[in-house]
């Protein structure tokens, strides 16, 4: 797919990029992937953040990172379980050590063995060593199994501790923090810190035991012989990095192409979900994205075949350099022995020493290796630690009014932060100074965009004015306790949490600590009048409302909207806010939600409402107009039509659309009508009620026919409109 390119590379950019390109290996975009994703496909999640982590860590450094990251994965160890910590610890200890006990008495049965004499007598002497060699196995199956069993014991609960901090950090810092793109990323980064955490206790644990191995046999080496050192060098040296070696291009190579192969497999996912598979069907999308789910695929068999090819090239050489290893450490170990410099025992257990050390070594190359990357993430999730706690929703702070008479904002200016760099932000809101008197409802209206959603976030406490101050009849929200604020608040966003829990519980969900009884629970339910909805469901209030699951029930956007209304209901806060209630719901349901909504206000509670519907104001005892962040007019409706301001005008554009006239259908020739039609003399009159005189007005009481439609011209009236 790439190959004409990377020809032309060689043939004109000289020895130092020919390199690169060997080293780099990154393909080119398949034709599928510029077409439907306009380029490969590079996730920007925490799980790619350190991707390249593997390639960055050559020998050298290795060395100078490990004491580090072993001090990082024993300090998270003896957070979750002390206990559990030093078992591991001195259970791979004690493995090293027995590994180069036991090296020394095989030394010891072989030299017996090999000794002058009669078999009997060397047979016999032979038995303690033999002995002492089957307790060393012994002890050191014992420290395996105690290693084992303490490092499954310890992993769950470091990554328990670990996810519950991660947690605890996110559901306590301001809500900024979690809107800030920087934060968030971090966030999404460090999420994968418990897993790595939990994964870095068995790399550390295979690390520690490689790493005493491969010391224990250097060192049994060394006692036996000062000449066998080198030769433990010799030999696992080329086994090592050709481990190395095949471990990192695989590791390039899955990295180099995985894009393509999350091409791919969206395509496979787009043919199968729900959500696609009407316009599969009608559009007939299904054979264009499997031509090129075919491409794309064939391709990513080209490069396994070329993978393949690589694997096999690269053992050879391994093989053959290994061996060339092998002989001359045989060779040498012959010559020792032709010499008469080493007795043929110590060649024996020589040549244990070294196949123990090559194999720890090549383990802990390795090992050491994932330990890195996995360190990268837990290193994430520190540093996520560290911010939170600056970013914290702080406790503690001066007592609210128990009673307050109003709130009121003195120019308060508001900028969302995360705004693109080199660009002017614009406030969300600015030099807004209005008031909320408590016990009454309190419209905010506006356009999108006008600020509306913003005010009523900084009223219940998620963000903090830039400037200006929120005063609860004279005392400053920015010194009171945050979590005795919220107390007082019950909110209805237009986006609120649809959980994928019993309905009984997302209605309880409004305030859980309260105890959770089923006369609240239904007294929430009639207050948001949602008993017949809930009564319909198959296991009523304890139906599980996620369509996901076995068993589980998917509402509408009605529903929900109701169940939303029951939960803010279950809260009894002081204050009400209801962003956009009625979006999901039809004018029957919208009208009996603002009249629950007006029962509210009237036992005291506060009613903050913000909708489009102008004319579900008209029972506000205050209305704001806001504007690009600004406060435009303040009044009762009657005023506010009576000014004719931005109120009045918006509310006759949406009045305009309940008094434009219906334009008359024109009508057809005879000869275009049907043949029922046909026989009807020219003139005769429709039905009465499809062709009521304009201005005709019906009797008191009676109802017009759910299909009707409005008489030509006729209007509503403005309290309507909305």
């Amino acid at each position: 797919m790439a190959g004409k390119g990377q020809d032309a590379d060689r043939s004109g950019t000289g020895a130092p990029r020919r390199k690169r390109a060997r080293r780099d290996r990154t393909p080119e975009p398949s034709d599928s992937e510029v077409l439907l994703f306009g380029g490969p496909l590079r996730y920007d999640m925490g799980w790619s953040q350190h991707q390249g982590a593997f390639l960055e860590l050559n020998f050298r450094a290795m060395l100078r990172r490990l004491p580090s990251m072993l001090a990082v994965c024993f300090r998270l160890a003896w957070q979750a379980d002390r206990r559990a910590a030093r078992t591991v610890l001195a259970a791979e200890i004690g493995q090293g050590l027995a590994q180069a006990v036991s090296l020394l008495a095989v030394n010891a049965v072989l030299a017996r063995l090999i000794a002058d004499g009669p078999i009997e007598d060397r047979l016999r002497d032979a038995v303690p060593a033999l002995v002492a060699v089957a307790v060393v196995m012994t002890l050191a199956a014992l420290l395996r199994a105690a290693s084992t069993y303490a490092t499954g014991r310890l992993e769950p609960r470091v990554e328990r501790v670990a996810t519950e901090r991660y947690l605890e950090c996110a559901a306590a810092v301001e809500l900024a923090a979690i809107e800030d793109h920087t934060f968030h990323k971090l966030l999404d980064t460090a999420k994968w810190g418990a897993q790595s955490a939990r994964r870095m206790i068995t790399y550390s644990a295979r690390v520690v035991n490689a790493l005493i191995s491969l010391v224990a046999a250097a060192g049994v080496l060394t006692v036996l012989h000062p000449a066998l050192l080198p030769l433990l060098i010799t030999m696992t040296l080329p086994s090592a990095w050709s481990a190395l070696t095949i471990a990192r291009r695989r590791y390039t190579s899955f990295h180099a192409w995985v894009q393509h192969s999350r091409a791919g497999q969206l395509i496979a996912r787009l043919l199968t979900q729900p959500e696609s598979a009407p316009e599969i069907r009608v559009h007939g999308v299904g054979p264009f994205l499997l031509r090129h789910f075919r491409a794309m695929s064939e391709t990513a068999e080209a490069e396994q075949a070329r993978l393949a090819d690589l694997a096999a090239r690269t053992g050879l050489i391994a093989a053959a350099w290994t061996g060339l290893a092998t002989v001359a450490t045989y060779a040498t170990l012959g010559g020792l022995l032709l010499a008469g410099t080493m007795a043929l025992s110590v060649a024996a257990t020589a040549v244990l020493a070294i196949r123990t050390g090559s194999a720890s070594l090549n383990t802990l190359v390795l090992e050491v290796n994932s330990l890195h990357e996995e360190a990268l993430f837990v290193g994430d999730m520190q540093r996520l630690y560290a911010e939170a706690d600056e970013r914290a929703i702080p406790v503690g702070g001066d007592p609210l009014p128990a009673e307050p008479d109003e709130i009121r904002l003195e120019n308060v200016t508001f900028t969302y932060p995360g705004n693109s760099p080199g660009k002017a932000a614009r406030p969300a809101l600015s030099d807004v100074t209005l008031s909320v008197p408590l016990g009454r409802i309190v419209a905010l209206v506006g356009e999108n965009g006008s600020g509306k959603t913003t005010l009523v976030k900084l009223l219940a406490g998620l963000y903090r004015p830039d400037s200006g101050r929120i005063l609860w009849d004279g005392v400053d929200a920015a010194d009171v306790d945050r979590r005795e604020l919220a107390e007082r608040i019950a909110m209805v966003a237009q986006d609120f949490k649809r959980w994928p829990f019993t309905a009984r519980v997302n209605v309880a969900v409004g305030r859980p600590s309260a105890p959770l009884t089923d006369e609240r629970i239904a007294a929430a339910v009639a207050e948001a009048g949602a008993q017949d909805m809930l009564a319909d469901l198959p296991n009523g209030l304890d139906t599980l409302l996620a369509r996901e699951f076995s068993g589980g029930h998917q509402l509408s956007g009605g529903q929900w909207q109701r169940l939303g209304i029951a939960r803010a209901a279950y809260r009894r806060g002081q204050i009400l806010i209801v962003d956009e209630p009625t979006a999901a719901l039809d004018a029957r349901a919208e009208l009996e939600v603002f009249e629950r909504i007006r029962a509210l206000a009237g036992t005291g509670q506060t009613v903050i409402l913000i909708t489009h519907r102008l004319a579900s104001v008209r029972h506000a005892d205050l209305v704001h107009v806001l504007d690009r962040g600004r406060l435009v007019e303040s009044g009762t409706p009657e005023e506010l039509l009576a000014k004719g301001g931005v109120y009045a005008e918006l509310y006759a554009l949406q009045a305009e659309q309940f008094t434009a006239k219906v334009p008359a259908r024109p009508r057809e020739p005879a000869g275009a009508r049907g043949p029922a039609e046909a026989k009807k003399p020219t003139g005769a009159k429709e039905p009465a009620e499809l062709k009521e005189p304009t201005g005709a007005k019906e009797p008191a009481g009676a109802e017009e026919p759910a299909e009707s439609k409005e008489p030509t011209g006729a209007k509503v009236s403005a309290g309507e409109a909305g």
